[in-house]
């Protein structure tokens, strides 16, 4: 179908504006250089602000977390609330004059050899399917910064059709208040399945939370001290391999033996498995306590649903009145991005961290490098610089 407009993009087209999109705009800016940010969503960082749980903070200190140029503001807490994170990226927007084009879902990108120019297609979502608004963006660079957990994973199970209660994603979870007295069951233990598994206990909900990987947790503080900080300190003078066993050996100091718990421990360390398949360690803050306890039970991985629960891969059962997917996130990059080589079928680009944020006819990513918001800042720093270098070459020879 024909495009219902035509825009030409003086400046690079950035495709989100979550904390990736927004950062590389904003860095863009302050070098004079002008863009167009696209994002289906009606709101910047819909994800934090439209797919999180009311509890959720910044598993990280904050200054591990600002994106470049503005610092968060000096009141908040060490760990921010997913509020003051949203206020954060809101303020940090307005500062340096980022206005996204909300509303516009990018189907193609696709690179015009023949022109020289990116060409991005958008629907507007607003306009309803009726309407069928298509506008297409063309512009000389292309910004990918839809991020690693643009598309929930929804696992299929036997006999899911069976169950009769509600399922739902991670996504959709807000409180445990519309849990209360239930038996739930949570599929997946990463930091998101833990702290609802923490959430629900806090609402008196009986929540049994399934274990099927080996999974690397580690205090979210010693001693009061960040474990993050002491990870990135111990890399200054030691290689990587050597900081995962120090890392899992103060695990076991501060933790005890998991295994008790029916938690395994991967073979591979948290920052390897972190750093080359982006599984990122869970940050303990209170739910192991609650599975000493009793109150939260690990149970094993899925056979298939019935009725009024599921059958474990170990011949139990285990009676549940809901089932909550705490089973993330993906890329949705190759579903849109067409023509291109640079990212893999997975949504990440080929070429490994550091070097994965520059492909070929000027397509850059930013917050690709299973490294948070330290790897977005890194990110934006070096596209907007390598952008803007591009920018003045071309403005100074006309």
């Amino acid at each position: 179908m024909a495009a219902s407009r035509v825009v030409w993009v003086n400046g690079p087209i950035v495709v989100g504006a979550g904390p990736a999109g927004l950062s590389v705009a904003a860095c863009l800016r302050a070098r004079g250089v002008p863009s167009v940010v696209l994002d289906r969503a009606d709101c910047v960082a819909s994800l934090w602000q439209r797919r999180t749980y009311d509890r959720l903070r910044l598993h990280l200190p904050r200054h591990f977390c600002e994106l470049p140029g503005m610092p968060f503001p000096g009141d908040y807490p060490e760990y921010p609330s997913k509020r003051q994170f949203v206020d954060y990226l809101e303020a940090y927007a307005a500062r340096y004059g980022v206005e996204p084009r909300f509303n516009q879902a990018v189907t193609s990108a696709r690179y015009d050899a023949a022109a020289g120019l990116w060409r991005v297609r958008a629907d507007d979502v607003a306009a309803g399917e009726e309407a069928a608004v298509v506008t297409e963006y063309i512009g000389r660079w292309l910004v990918v910064a839809t991020g690693e957990n643009a598309e929930r994973i929804v696992p299929e199970f036997e006999g899911a059709e069976d169950f009769a209660g509600p399922v739902s994603h991670v996504s959709e979870y807000k409180s445990g208040e519309a849990y209360r007295g239930k038996r739930v069951l949570v599929v997946g233990c990463g930091n998101s399945g833990m702290e609802v598994c923490l959430d629900l206990c806090d609402h008196n909900a009986l929540p049994s939370m399934v274990v099927r990987d080996s999974v690397h947790v580690l205090p979210r503080e010693m001693l009061g001290v960040a474990t993050f900080s002491v990870a990135v300190f111990l890399l200054r003078f030691l290689p990587l391999r050597l900081v995962d066993r120090i890392l899992v050996l103060l695990a076991r100091l501060f933790l005890g033996d998991l295994e008790k718990l029916g938690i395994r421990r991967p073979s591979r360390g948290p920052l390897e498995l972190k750093n080359t398949r982006g599984r990122t360690p869970v940050l303990d803050i209170g739910a192991l306590a609650r599975i000493r306890s009793g109150d939260i039970e690990i149970v094993p991985g899925i056979r298939r649903f019935f009725r009024g629960g599921a059958e474990l891969v170990d011949g139990r059962r285990v009676a549940a009145d809901a089932v909550i997917l705490a089973t993330g996130y993906h890329s949705n990059v190759p579903q849109w991005l067409k023509g291109s080589d640079f990212f893999t079928q997975d949504g990440y680009p080929r070429v490994p961290f550091p070097d994965g944020w520059k492909g070929e006819s000027g397509l850059y990513s930013v917050g690709f490098t299973r490294r948070g918001l330290s790897g977005v800042s890194s990110d934006a720093v070096k596209v907007a610089q390598d952008i803007a270098m591009a920018w003045e070459q071309q403005t100074s020879t006309r």
